[in-house]
């Protein structure tokens, strides 16, 4: 049987999102090796310093840019390594298709955050952002809200403030800071539009870097 290279998977040494649904994160990678079933991606630098973003056992999807079309394919998370370079090695787990699903890119931007829970208004800012939501850190204040909560939410874009619903998606205490997952809700398309820009804007400049 054979497997095409772009086509039944994406080519080593290119770009690809590898995508957690369930959490509603999408992160770029570049695909180091694929051989055996297996695909092994370098997610990059810049995003999710924790490195804590998956864990064997997740499934994933793996999107990227094919000759024509794009195309994607389930995987599962079979080994994290850590350390000075970040390495994900996934196994494919099922064929790949094409796909019409324009994937979020995520990237490390710092940007200016409030969030509006109930009477209370959360100061702090940005980790990283994708069209789909944001990371944030934010002052501890009050109670620490659960998974499901809707916020109103403002990030402080360079062109204008992006304002909309959100949703928290996983909330944690780091002592007097609060570290948040949150989702958009009903996000218009010209400000995904927006976001994505800036996105794109902070990676090149993370990849600039990069090459000093």
């Amino acid at each position: 049987m054979t497997s095409v290279p772009g086509v039944d998977h994406p080519e080593e040494q290119s770009d690809a999102d590898v995508t957690l649904a369930e959490r509603g994160i999408s992160i770029n990678s570049r695909v180091e090796f694929v051989g055996d079933g297996v695909i092994v991606v370098r997610p990059s630098a810049g995003e999710f310093v924790d490195q804590s973003v998956v864990v064997p056992g997740d499934s994933v999807e793996v999107y990227w840019k094919g000759t024509d079309t794009r195309r994607a394919l389930p995987a599962d998370v079979v080994e994290v390594e850590s350390g000075a370079v970040v390495r994900w090695r996934l196994r494919i787990a099922g064929p790949s298709e094409e796909s019409q699903r324009r994937t979020a890119v995520r990237g490390r931007v710092v940007l200016p955050v409030t969030a509006g829970h109930g009477a209370v208004e959360l100061t702090g800012e940005s980790v990283d952002l994708s069209e789909n939501g944001v990371r944030a850190q934010f002052e501890g204040f009050g109670v620490l809200p659960e998974s499901g909560a809707f916020l109103d939410l403002t990030v402080g874009l360079e062109d204008g403030e992006l304002r909309a619903k959100a949703e928290v998606v996983r909330a944690q205490a780091r002592g007097a800071r609060w570290l948040m997952s949150i989702r958009f809700v009903g996000i218009q398309e010209k400000d995904q539009d927006r976001v994505r820009r800036r996105v794109f804007q902070a990676l090149r400049e993370e990849r600039a870097k990069s090459m000093e």
